[in-house]
């Protein structure tokens, strides 16, 4: 780091092991479109004190991945359909288990986010008059949505990154955070490690202490086996949550139908060429077409298929009737209950059989054949529909080496973006825990069921209002640093104790893969798309074992950075499991993208008539009003909860004069 970003510390010792130690005044944490953006910010309102730390920058979700065309959620300003800040906040909460006046500052700030990217030159496309047209997305009636295509946030983050060296703002590549620190009800700083740096007397570590710290780790990406996040995405809550930061909505995921050999959505164009499904078994190689089963005939079968195209997120509300979303629940039976693996072919078309009947264009319902006629689609096999379509998608697999022309995609119910996260206030301000600012992904903001795009909008916005208030009103240095190297200590002492513990003994090869494999495994299992109350349970106490036996992990001195991820995310998983079992308990239903089986004896609405033990235990509307809170005490190690009503959408009309005065005397960020 640079002299102007960060002052030296006298080192911290433990044992003869001396670990570097400095402060800066912000310190931010991860390099997605929200970390970089507030960085960006904070540079523009004169914070010279300032310092991103990321394990690499060219990793992350913002950066590596998309899907058929990503969406950025903003209010629409180039169309004749009227819009306002509180008609976008109603479309905001209407998923329920969100705050309105959080809603409305999404809203608000929608545009200074999105034409603060396009001052920098981010290149979304204009019509002749320079407005910026958007088309309807998820959950939404107006077309609030715009797009650069299928690499979106990509091209965001790469704008951002290039705003942030061009401002000189400090990066530390290849570090991982192993602690943060926590001084009394602030944080103050990160114990660091530098994985190029692992084979030294200090293994690494390095403590920077923080008067504000901007938490942007991203979301879950690593608990989940059938997963959309990129590889080099794992997630950082759990570091969070073990310094006791309140949590909400951790039970809201958004998940979908993605390919596995690449990781990307299944959407749009993929579904409305209408492939082949069809499914293997591992052990006697037989295949299965198996929707066959579950139509009544093609014409049906082909309408989900199409709409799964527009309706790409699970939603238990669009399975009854033979919905889109019956898509997503039999390629789950397939591979969690059946071990099958699923495939989704572009050389053939959706076979039928003799009971439903076969493929035949003339069959496409009343959308689908305006939608193929419009588009100008006519090709005989998907594959040639696609090309006709959206070559773009062809491409963009071909990119990755994979021919859609010449071999099918495995694909799967994946996880792709956790709704939920830290609980924050309206400036993106820890909730309990004072100058801990989670932004992106990392910020619980977005409620049960959000439309699509809303996420790259919300980091943008967050990233602006933390920026405000620690440029504003934690702009002066306030932290004691001797106090907080006292906090340090303790924490580089456990993170010490663990490293000698790891590598305590003759290491055991993989043991580090089949570890994070298990918590993997049990979150796709039970704790994704299809969830139920004894499951639940038993996920919870088998996460609580496995988070005991971290103990036993010995791995090779090289995979030390690794083995200190899975300590963190073994922690972060158990939480999730315990706030979905807290969920079901408290009579929380099927909603957003999760399906609730109903126990034995319960009631609910079948799944399909051939799967009459698959009831669907309907959603609770009153939860709608309320948003699960969790937090860890370290005393009792167990977490607690809070549930609380959501805020309504702000109606009171503000007077400038008021206004005016409560921003010149800082009373505005109370």
């Amino acid at each position: 780091m640079s002299s102007t970003s960060y002052t030296k510390l006298e080192p911290v010792e433990i044992d003869s092991v001396k670990i570097p130690c400095s402060y800066c005044h912000t310190l931010v944490l991860g390099s997605g479109c929200a970390s970089l953006s507030t960085a960006v910010r904070l540079k523009r309102a004169g914070l010279e004190d300032l310092c991103i730390v990321t394990d690499n920058i060219f990793g992350g979700t913002s950066r590596n991945t998309g899907s058929d065309k990503q969406t950025y959620y903003k209010l629409s300003d180039s169309t004749r359909d009227p819009d306002t800040p509180y008609r976008m906040a109603e479309a905001l909460t209407a998923g329920g288990a969100m705050h309105g006046d959080i809603a409305l500052i999404e809203a608000i700030g929608s545009e200074n986010g999105f034409y603060n990217l396009v001052g920098m030159g981010v290149p979304f496309p204009y019509n002749p008059w320079g407005g910026f047209t958007g088309y309807k997305t998820d959950h939404d009636p107006l077309q609030r949505g715009v797009s650069l295509g299928p690499y979106t946030s990509k091209l965001m983050t790469e704008y951002l990154e290039r705003e942030c060296r061009t401002l000189g703002i400090d990066i530390m590549d290849h570090h991982d955070v192993v602690k943060l620190i926590r001084l009394d009800d602030r944080a103050a700083g990160a114990l660091i490690m530098n994985k190029r740096e692992m084979d030294t007397d200090s293994r690494g570590l390095r403590l920077i202490l923080c008067d504000n710290l901007v938490f942007g780790l991203g979301g879950p990406g690593g608990f989940y086996e059938k997963t959309v996040y990129p590889k080099p995405q794992n997630g950082g809550i759990g570091l969070a949550l073990e310094i006791g930061a309140t949590a909400a909505n951790l039970t809201e995921s958004q998940y979908g139908l993605t390919s596995q050999k690449f990781r990307w959505n299944l959407s749009g164009s993929y579904h409305q060429v209408l492939p082949r499904y069809y499914s293997i078994d591992g052990e006697t190689g037989e295949t299965f077409d198996f929707l066959n089963d579950y139509f009544p005939d093609m014409a049906s079968l082909m309408n989900a298929v199409f709409l799964k195209g527009y309706q790409w997120p699970f939603d238990p509300r669009k399975i009854p009737d033979y919905g889109s979303s019956l898509l997503d629940v039999l390629v789950y039976r397939e591979t969690e209950i059946l071990g099958r693996k699923v495939y989704m072919d572009f050389r053939e078309n959706p076979k039928g059989n003799d009971h439903i009947g076969r493929f035949d264009p003339a069959l496409l319902g009343r959308e689908a054949a305006e939608y193929w006629r419009n588009s100008g689609i006519d090709g005989t096999t998907p594959i040639e529909r696609l090309r006709q379509l959206n070559p773009a998608a062809i491409q963009l697999y071909l990119d990755h080496n994979i021919d859609l022309a010449a071999e099918p995609l495995e694909m799967a119910v994946s996880a792709q973006h956790n709704n939920g996260g830290l609980a924050a206030d309206i400036w993106w301000e820890s909730v309990n825990i004072r100058r801990l600012f989670p932004v992106g992904e990392a910020n619980g903001t977005h409620g049960a069921a959000r439309p699509g795009g809303t996420a790259l909008n919300s980091g943008q916005v967050g990233a602006f209002r933390a920026a405000q208030k620690i440029a504003l009103a934690y702009r002066d240095k306030t932290l004691d640093t001797e106090k907080a190297r006292d906090s340090g200590r303790r924490a580089a002492s456990e993170i010490l104790g663990i490293l000698q513990q790891l590598t305590a003994g003759t290491p055991v090869p993989d043991c580090d893969r089949e570890y994070k494999t298990g918590f993997q495994q049990r979150m796709s299992r039970y704790a994704a798309a299809v969830r139920s109350a004894q499951t639940a349970k038993e996920a919870k106490a088998a996460a609580e074992k496995q988070q005991k036996d971290y103990t036993e992990l010995r791995v090779d001195p090289m995979r030390l950075s690794i083995a200190l991820k899975l300590r963190h995310m073994v922690f972060a998983h158990r939480m999730y499991l315990e706030a979905i079992a807290d969920y079901i308990q408290q009579g929380g239903g099927s909603r957003a993208s999760s399906l609730v089986i109903a126990a034995e004896g319960q009631e609910g609405t079948p799944v399909h008539p051939l799967l009459p033990d698959w009831r669907i235990v309907p959603e609770n509307l009153k939860l709608r009003g309320r948003i699960q809170h969790i937090r860890w005490n370290p005393d009792t190690k167990k977490p607690e909860f809070d549930w609380i009503d959501t805020r309504p959408i702000p109606t009171e009309d503000s007077w400038f004069e008021t206004v005016w005065a409560r921003y010149l005397d800082g009373s505005v960020f109370k």
